[in-house]
Formats: C-alpha cells, sequence, structure tokens
C-alpha cells in the first residue's frame, strides 16, 4: 500500500512530497525527468531530519557512472535513464528524508518525506469474562478485541454496523492494544473489530452465537445471580401456595362439626 500526497505546492527548484508505505513494500521517487541529459548529474541524499548522507548518484560527464551507498545497496537501486530512485522491500528504518540534487545549467532539488509504516496486524476476538460489569446479568456477553506489536499511528476500534462505538489508539511502539466490548447474548447487531494505521486496516467480525455460547459456566456464571433469584421467587410463591390450599381443606373439614354442634343446642 502506497499513498502519495504533494506537500505546499511546487516551487521552482524544489518539490515537496509526502509519501506513506507498508514495509516489505517497493517505492519509487520519481524526478520527472524522462531521459538525463549528457550534462546532467544526480545525487540522492538521505537522513532521518535532514537528508546529508548520500546514498546513490549518477554522473553523466563522457562516461556515465553510478554508485550506491554500502549501507543501503541491498535496498536501493538507481534508474540510470532517469534518475529515479527506487526502494525494495522497504523497512521502518527507511523511514525519513530524500533530496535529489540534479546539477547542470541549473540546480535542482526535490525532496520526499518517506513514512514507512509497520505490517498491520489482524485483529483477534476473545471471550473475557472479566471485562463485564458488576451489574451484568445472564444476558452479559464480554469480549475482547485485542492486536499485539503494534506500531505508532494504529487504533483500535469497535463498530456496530457503521456506528463508531469505542476506540483506542497508541503513540509508542511494540505493544498490546486491547479494547473490550459487552453484548447481549440474544443480540442480532452486526459488531465488528477494525484495527487501521493512516494507510490500510485489518477486521474481524464478532458472531456472537459462536463466540458467546461456547461455555455454558460462561452462561451460569454471567446470570447465576439472576436465576437464584428466580429459583427464591418460585420457591416462595409455592409454598405460599401449598399453605392456602392446606388451609382451605382445614377450614371445609371442620365447618359439618361446628354445625352438628349448633343444632343439638
Amino acid at each position: 500500500c502506497q499513498k502519495m500526497i504533494g506537500l505546499f505546492g511546487a516551487q521552482t527548484d524544489q518539490i515537496n512530497t509526502l509519501i506513506s508505505v507498508t514495509e516489505g513494500h517497493s517505492v519509487t521517487l520519481h524526478i520527472n525527468i524522462t531521459e538525463l541529459h549528457t550534462d546532467e548529474d544526480v545525487e540522492w541524499t538521505f537522513g532521518v531530519q535532514s537528508p546529508d548522507e548520500i546514498i546513490a548518484t549518477i554522473y553523466k560527464d563522457n562516461m556515465t557512472s553510478s554508485s550506491i551507498n554500502e549501507r543501503l545497496k541491498n535496498h536501493v537501486e538507481i534508474d540510470a535513464q532517469t534518475g529515479s530512485l527506487i526502494i525494495t522491500n522497504i523497512t521502518t528504518q527507511h523511514t525519513g528524508l530524500y533530496q535529489v540534487t540534479i546539477t547542470n545549467a541549473k540546480l535542482v532539488n526535490f525532496i520526499y518525506r518517506v513514512i514507512v509504516h509497520a505490517r498491520l496486524p489482524v485483529p483477534v476476538i476473545s471471550r473475557d469474562s472479566s471485562q463485564c460489569s458488576s451489574s451484568s446479568s445472564s444476558s452479559c456477553c464480554c469480549v475482547l478485541c485485542s492486536v499485539v506489536n503494534v506500531s505508532h499511528d494504529v487504533s483500535v476500534s469497535w463498530y456496530k454496523g457503521k456506528s463508531l462505538l469505542s476506540s483506542i489508539s497508541v503513540s509508542d511502539l511494540n505493544i498490546r492494544l486491547s479494547l473490550p466490548l459487552e453484548v447481549e447474548y440474544q443480540d442480532t447487531n452486526t459488531y465488528r473489530c477494525v484495527v487501521n494505521n493512516p494507510i490500510t486496516n485489518h477486521t474481524q467480525h464478532l458472531h456472537i452465537t459462536q463466540l458467546c455460547h461456547t461455555s455454558a459456566v460462561g452462561v451460569l456464571r454471567c446470570g447465576f445471580t439472576e436465576a437464584v433469584i428466580r429459583l427464591v421467587v418460585s420457591a416462595v410463591v409455592g409454598v405460599a401456595t401449598v399453605a392456602v390450599l392446606v388451609y382451605d381443606i382445614r377450614s371445609r373439614r371442620e365447618s359439618p362439626s361446628t354445625s352438628d354442634e349448633s343444632e343439638c343446642k
């Protein structure tokens, strides 16, 4: 994946361009020249803050010659015809500023800022009852969306359909991001966890039926309090019903005896 955005517009002697790319890909820094002339020399420099390290050159003069910095020769190539720089199998170590200087009748500079993003991990959704709130009833199911070894500018989000429910982001490197979600067992809505950086994203869908109904113990724990309450109420109602019936039967049995005693008097 690669995105290129022009910054500050074009000037007579300088073009600033922002390029975002995922590590492992290749990127070409074009200088918009179809073919170098015999009087044009090309020099590429690189630096994280300032492009002051020479990494590739082409000197035309009487015979074309080119050279590549030893440290980068496995990743950097230079097009001898156009002077463009090709970076292959790019890594996060190649993030920084690249400047090309073309020397002829007039000095021309092109500057590029290249940002290399680490490969985006696929999110994993798991059940985690410890994330349930104390007020959750038997209808609760608590899940966790997690990613590990994330780089800067990565965020994790929960969506219900197209609506954003929650999100968390990170600016540090190589840490774990986790975002909980609580849903009802009978919920028929569509939920998805999305992890993304500025140039790409990965999505994992939540399957409530599969994930939340696989553990009967989890369901019992989640609804234990409510189940006990229902059981106690049912028992109380049952006892009360039996007591009423016994009282009614005894009352009916005692009624005839009372009537006979009244007649004898």
